[in-house]
This record gives C-alpha cells, sequence and structure tokens, in this order.
C-alpha cells in the first residue's frame, strides 16, 4: 500500500491562509497598535500629572518666599527705621527753619 504524498509547502498553505484571513489578521494588528498607543498615551499622561503637582509645589514655595520677602522689604523701608539709622549711623539731622536757603533763578524775559 502506497501512502498518499504529503508533500506540503509551508510557505504555500501560510500565504494561502494569509489571503483568506487577511481581513482579521489586519484588525489583530491594529487591535495591538491601539492597545501600545493605549498605554504610552497613559504613560505620557502620568508623567505630566507628575511634572504639574512638581510645579505647582515649586511655585506655592516661591509664592511664601515672595510674600516674606515683600513683609522683610516693608519691615527695612519703614520711615522710622530710616531716620533712626540715619541719625544713629550719619550723624544726621532734619534740617530746621534757620538752614533753610531760599534760592530764586533769574526770570526768563531779561
Amino acid at each position: 500500500m502506497k501512502m498518499p504524498s504529503t508533500n506540503f509547502n509551508l510557505l504555500l498553505l501560510m500565504t494561502a491562509d494569509l489571503g483568506r484571513n487577511l481581513l482579521k489578521l489586519v484588525l489583530f494588528i491594529a487591535v495591538i497598535a491601539s492597545a501600545i498607543a493605549v498605554v504610552l498615551s497613559a504613560h505620557h499622561n502620568r508623567q505630566l500629572s507628575i511634572a504639574h503637582e512638581q510645579l505647582i509645589q515649586e511655585k506655592d514655595f516661591l509664592d511664601v518666599e515672595w510674600r516674606h520677602l515683600v513683609i522683610e522689604q516693608s519691615a527695612l523701608t519703614e520711615h522710622n527705621r530710616i531716620e533712626q539709622l540715619v541719625s544713629e549711623k550719619l550723624n544726621m539731622r532734619r534740617p530746621g527753619p534757620e538752614d533753610e536757603v531760599l534760592v530764586r533763578g533769574k526770570p526768563n524775559g531779561s
């Protein structure tokens, strides 16, 4: 008894099978690509959320520092403090009426 020839060409079988199921293969590849895109998009979104939170924390820190600097500036520029420093360190005083001199300019018409 002679066995039937089972000499299959694998490449021909694969191409024939792909030809019959080409739409299924394309849809499978599209689903895989879509899933990878969703994963990458979610990862990118998480990275942006982390960066956003860090920037908000830095903004809050800088806001607090700015408020402290404004308070310090107002304390350093108080009029009483400046007058006290000027009188103590530079021996300056407010001029009296006897120290004031009135200077008159020439009239423009002459």
